[in-house]
């Protein structure tokens, strides 16, 4: 039972899932800082409040934060173009080039010498013109 558990554990798929858990995680910090000290105060120049999180919309008196969710969305789509640029991309193109082309399977017909129709390549006379075949 404690050696299926430690070659579960082992299997290169669970380690490289931790790692790269913890790493998007450090990843995640360094983003969300950035997008809130760096890029949602340059936006915030723009809408002219000191911080963008207090941009704040009221509807019947109850605070709809929307630069919270704008903080949010902002770090959603630097996180994932990220992953796409830095990650997807050049992976896929590397699979790509690696990629060996995969070799042209044997063809399964011939053509009659007479009615140039295509036939099997077992058959001994032509299905449409009935002549033998080499």
């Amino acid at each position: 039972m404690l050696k299926g558990f430690r070659d579960f554990i082992l299997r290169g798929n669970v380690v490289d899932l931790a790692v790269a858990v913890i790493l998007g995680a450090a990843f995640n910090a360094i983003v969300t800082s950035f997008v809130k000290d760096v890029l949602t105060q340059l936006i915030a120049a723009v809408v002219g409040k000191p911080d963008f999180k207090d941009v704040v919309f009221k509807l019947n008196g109850t605070p709809i934060y929307i630069g919270n969710f704008l903080n949010a969305a902002i770090s959603f789509v630097i996180v994932a173009s990220v992953v796409y640029f830095a990650i997807v991309l050049p992976l896929n193109t590397l699979m790509a080039r690696l990629k060996k082309p995969a070799p042209d399977a044997p063809s399964s017909i011939k053509t009659c010498p007479e009615c140039l129709s295509e036939i099997p390549l077992a058959a001994k006379r032509c299905a449409h013109c009935a002549q033998p075949v080499a």
